[in-house]
């Protein structure tokens, strides 16, 4: 039912983290995009394994690295490796690749 998985990592240790996700959640929600956003206090590698077996296609991470350099990982199911996107214009990028 999921279009897309928003996965901050240190939601519940970072503001700028859990700021930035949770605009992208309200931004995608408002789009007409179906958005999951985990919250959960686990590692990365977790996350990602429930995302893939949930069966979510597309995956965002937000991270203060990332943050950092202004851009979120990106990872589409079927994807080999993910790739940076811009924050700015990073809604109109997830359209793209969903085909809204």
């Amino acid at each position: 039912p999921f279009a897309v998985a928003i996965a901050p990592v240190g939601y519940g240790r970072n503001a700028q983290v859990k700021e930035t996700a949770d605009q992208l959640y309200q931004r995608l929600a408002a789009a007409g995009i179906e958005v999951f956003l985990d919250d959960r206090d686990e590692r990365p590698g977790v996350i990602f394994a429930d995302m893939d077996l949930i069966g979510i296609p597309h995956r965002v991470v937000i991270g203060d690295k990332g943050l950092a350099k202004g851009v979120a990982e990106y990872k589409g199911r079927r994807d080999r490796q993910p790739r940076e996107l811009p924050l700015d214009g990073l809604v109109g990028s997830l359209r793209q690749a969903i085909r809204i």
